[in-house]
Order: structure tokens, then sequence, then C-alpha cells
């Protein structure tokens, strides 16, 4: 066909002025574009190149398989391949031709094969894909037709590589033994990204972010009985700032570390009462407020969760105790003052007066004033409520990302999608 050349690599190149000619071998030998239907049957995608969206394209018909026409030559060379092969095997058998003849004729009959194999390249490729296709109709891949030169169909084919890049599933579905099962993103073979993690019997779960398989970065945890937890994890655990509430009532604000509240932050019970300050490894410690639920309220130090040190007590009917404290009770020196302005001033022990001492006692005065420091300091700590409800909100749009990916995972599932592993 007249400006048409087949190539070994299955695409095919035109001349601008290929494309303007019309004569009626040409019309008769080329087909529209609904015959793209036919072809995919032998297993062949045929797609024109694209080169600039924005500029009108011209518009080009494609070949079917089977259409080509042979130029005379090929032709008269086929035929005589055809008929001068049965010659030659008779005159040889017969004996008619000495074997020098013979060897010449042999010859002669390799160069016209080799001859009309370099002209009908592409027919000989073609008609191999076929048979191939025919008897394995999975090894078929498809076949791309371009216009333009060489440099065109390289930046196509680098083109179809890139898009194919960027369809890589990674949201899928893992069951484990135990009964839980995740739904979301994976990389290397491990939940990373973003998921959902559905524990046993609906007993728990979690939405929000995956690194290496654990929660890592911001998320939510559901339990069936009602607890819930909003905030930061790290390596699996609860870590930074978040908020914890129990099914009981009870809910803990403020800073989290490996798992326990630790750092600052604040405590409220279901009870009415409350408690803002500092916690170590998910006890009281350090310095804090604690509002009872019957009005009483103090400020001071703390050590594993019970109030120990200095620190100043009122009571709700007015009284107040200054001074010195272990493990809960009055312990030491320290001044108890009445709501009528009376006083008691002396050494402490487990709660009871045991040596009265007048009230401007150095002893009594630099244990009071201990007290008075530790009570401010607590009440001046430094709150996290901005932190926290930053968290939170973090929190929050990341649970909302997992149940996306969840959701895309779950669609994968049902179409028989499965995510890279790589």
């Amino acid at each position: 066909m007249d400006g048409q050349k087949i190539q070994s690599k299955s695409k095919l190149t035109r001349t601008s002025s290929s494309l303007h000619r019309s004569s009626p071998t040409l019309r008769s030998s080329i087909h529209s574009f609904s015959s793209v239907a036919e072809a995919d049957q032998v297993g062949r995608i045929i797609t024109p190149l694209q080169l600039d969206e924005a500029k009108p394209k011209p518009k080009v018909k494609l070949l079917r398989a089977g259409s080509f026409r042979f130029t005379p030559g090929p032709r008269r060379f086929g035929s005589v391949l055809v008929l001068g092969t049965p010659a030659i095997y008779f005159y040889s058998r017969r004996g008619e031709m000495p074997a020098s003849e013979n060897l010449l004729v042999a010859l002669i009959f390799i160069a016209i094969v080799l001859f009309f194999i370099s002209k009908n390249k592409g027919l000989i490729i073609l008609t191999v894909r076929r048979l191939t296709i025919q008897k394995n109709p999975q090894s078929a891949k498809p076949i791309q037709w371009f216009i333009g030169e060489e440099e065109g169909a390289a930046a196509a084919a680098s083109a179809t590589e890139t898009a194919s890049e960027t369809k890589i599933t990674r949201e899928g579905v893992e069951f484990y033994n135990n009964g839980d099962y995740y739904e979301g993103e994976f990389y290397r073979g491990r939940c990373n990204g973003s998921g959902v993690y559905s524990y046993y019997l609906a007993s728990g779960r979690y939405e929000g972010d995956w690194v290496e398989g654990k929660y890592d970065g911001y998320g939510i945890e559901n339990w069936a009985r009602g607890s819930k937890y909003r905030g930061q994890y790290r390596q699996g655990l609860r870590h930074g700032f978040g908020v914890y509430r129990f099914y009981t009532g009870d809910s803990y604000a403020g800073e989290w570390w490996n798992g326990q509240s630790h750092g600052v932050g604040v405590q409220s019970c279901m009870d009415g009462s409350c408690y803002f300050g500092e916690f170590k490894c998910g006890a009281k410690h350090g310095l804090g407020c604690y509002y009872f639920r019957n009005g009483d309220r103090y400020a001071g130090e703390y050590f594993g969760d019970k109030i120990h040190g200095f620190g100043v007590y009122h009571f709700a009917n007015g009284h107040c105790y200054e001074g010195s404290w272990h493990e809960g009770c009055k312990q030491g020196h320290g001044m108890y003052t009445f709501r009528n302005g009376d006083m008691r001033c002396g050494e402490w022990d487990s709660g009871t007066l045991k040596a009265p001492l007048p009230p401007l006692t150095d002893s009594v005065l630099r244990t009071v004033q201990a007290a008075r420091k530790a009570a401010e300091n607590a009440i001046h700590l430094a709150r996290v409520d901005e932190e926290v409800n930053r968290a939170v909100e973090a929190a929050s749009r990341a649970a909302t990302a997992a149940r996306v990916a969840a959701v895309k995972a779950v669609e994968n599932q049902m179409e028989g999608k499965f995510c890279d592993s790589a």
C-alpha cells in the first residue's frame, strides 16, 4: 500500500502526504473506527496517539488485521515461490538435474524466500501473531498505531507507562487469625497510610493513620462498651495529645506518653470531681489542683496518685489547712485555720495534731510558705487545651480519610482487584 511501512514494532508510521491520498484502492483497504471491535476479537487494541489535545487532530482511519494489500513485486515472487517449489522438488526426485544444478536451484530458491520475507515482514509477523492468539488468547497485548515520527511514538509509550503506574491499587483488605481485619492502604505489604482496623466480634475499631503496620499519627479508637479515644499515636500507642472518654463517664484530656497519661492534663469524673495538673505513667504526680464533689479543693503536690508534699487544702465549710502531707494525710508541720479565724499550729501525725506550737514558730512559718508556693504554682500551670483541640480535629480528619480508604478497599475486593505489595 502506498506511503505505508509495516515495522516489527507493531506500529504504523505515516507521512503527511500519505494522509491526503485517496485513491479507490486505498479507500477499499482502509476501514472506519467501527471496525475496531472486530480487531478486538483477535486480541488487538488499536488506539490513536494524541499528540496535542489542544490542537485539532486529523481524521485517521485504522487498518484491521488482514486488510493488507501486496504490491505487484511481492505478489509475483509469491507466485513463483508457490509454483516453483513443487517443480524443484519433482525435478530433483526424478534425477533430471545434476547435483551441481540442484545446489544452484536450492540457492536460488533460498534467495527468493529471503527476498519474499524481507518484503512481507509485517504480514508474516501479523500471521504469526494471529496464530499465537488463537492458541492462547491471554497472550495478546495491546497494539497501538501512531502517526508521526519515532520520537512521538516513544513519548506516547512513556506516557502510557506513567499512566499505568499511577493506577496502582493501594487499598486492600487483610484478615488475621484472631478474627480481626484491616481495610485501607498498604505499602510494601504492610498497613501504611489511612485505614480502618476492626477487632474480633466488633469489640473495637480504629480509624486513622498507619506506619509500618502500627497506629501512628492521628486517629480515633472506639470500644464496644462505649470508651473512645481521639488524638495522637506513635508506634501503636497513645502518644502526644488526645482525649480519652471512658464508658463510665470519666475522661482525660491532655498529654500522653507510651499509652499512658503523662504530662499535663485534665481528669474529669462522673461524680463531678475534677483534677487539673501533672501526671506520670497514668497517675497524678507533681503539681495539681483537685476539685472534690463535696466542694473541697486542694492545690499543691502529688506523688503516686496521692496528696503528698506541700499544699493547701480548702474545706467546703470554710476551714483551711496549709502545710505538709504524706499519702493523703496531714503529716509534719502545718497550720489549720478555722472559719472564725482560730488557728491550730504544730506538728501533725496521720492527720492528728501531736505537738502544738505557736503560729509564729519558724518551722511552722517555713512549712506554710512552702505549701502556699506549691499551691500557687499548681494553680498557674500552663494549660494544654489548645494543643488537645488541635489534636482532636486532626484525628477527626484522619478518621474520615481512613473510612474513605476502607470503602475503596472493599470495592477493590468486590471487583477482584488486589493491592500492589511493592
